[in-house]
């Protein structure tokens, strides 16, 4: 890649003067593809930090449009967006926040024919959503298609996140974690609630396993799960391990 512009060493200045990722990883990030499943409550954030860290190429995979109860959580979007689609809005805000930032939209649901598509056009995946059925399908596709993934989820006060690289030897896969988990009626956060703080916090942090990723930069949550406890303040993680009966990757 070429060398940096002057204004991409005034960008990202904070970023180059850190040992860990310098201007070889800055280079590093602005030309890594990072797919975004859900710009949601975990999206939103996600989705801003990648951007402003300088990932090159941002995938948005999304149908929704814009409610009022998304505006809670969801920071990428203000009251004058709702009714509009997610993807849309979305791409706009991050081109406005960094115009080193190819953003490709893509404004369908993800589902078992249209996973590997997607799925094989970037680096990185990172999921977001807010099914069970959509979860397996990332996961599944990205251990068949050799794709490290980052996946963040969301209860009411807690959430989880780690990095699955099952094409890695001695990994896990995501179906490893969950099984063959199914969504249950009234469990989802329009029925449950879910503070908006954490959506930010778990996006963000997800974001952060990105950029580590990218750039080699410490140690990413391979193989590891991290829980949150939002009201007790409290953070554990715990090591995962392949599952021997898992049907995807055993």
């Amino acid at each position: 890649m070429a060398s940096l512009t002057d204004s991409q060493l005034g960008r990202y200045a904070r970023h180059i003067v850190l040992q860990d990722i310098g201007g070889a990883g800055q280079k590093a990030l602005l030309g890594a593809k990072v797919l975004v499943i859900g710009a949601g409550g975990i999206g939103a954030p996600a989705l801003m930090y990648l951007a402003a860290a300088g990932v090159g190429t941002v995938g948005i995979v999304d149908d929704d449009t814009v409610s009022l109860s998304n505006l809670q959580r969801q920071i990428l979007y203000g009251t004058g967006d709702i009714g509009k689609g997610k993807t849309e809005t979305s791409a706009q805000r991050l081109e406005q926040l960094n115009p080193d930032v190819t953003v490709q939209a893509h404004p369908y649901r993800l589902t078992a024919d249209n996973a590997r598509a997607l799925v094989g056009d970037y680096d990185i995946v990172l999921d977001g959503c807010d099914t069970f059925a959509t979860r397996l399908i990332v996961g599944d596709t990205c251990h068949w298609m050799g794709k490290t993934l980052v996946s963040a989820a969301v209860g009411q006060f807690d959430g989880q996140l780690s990095v699955f690289a099952s094409h890695q030897d001695g990994q896990p896969c995501y179906r490893c974690l969950v099984g063959d988990a199914r969504d249950e009626p009234g469990n989802s956060c329009a029925d449950q609630g879910i503070i908006g703080a954490l959506t930010g916090i778990m996006g963000s942090w997800a974001a952060l396993e990105v950029i580590k990723l990218v750039t080699g930069a410490g140690s990413p949550l391979i193989g590891r799960l991290m829980l949150v406890d939002g009201l007790g303040a409290r953070v554990r993680t715990m090591t995962l391990k392949p599952d021997p009966a898992c049907p995807v990757c055993s």
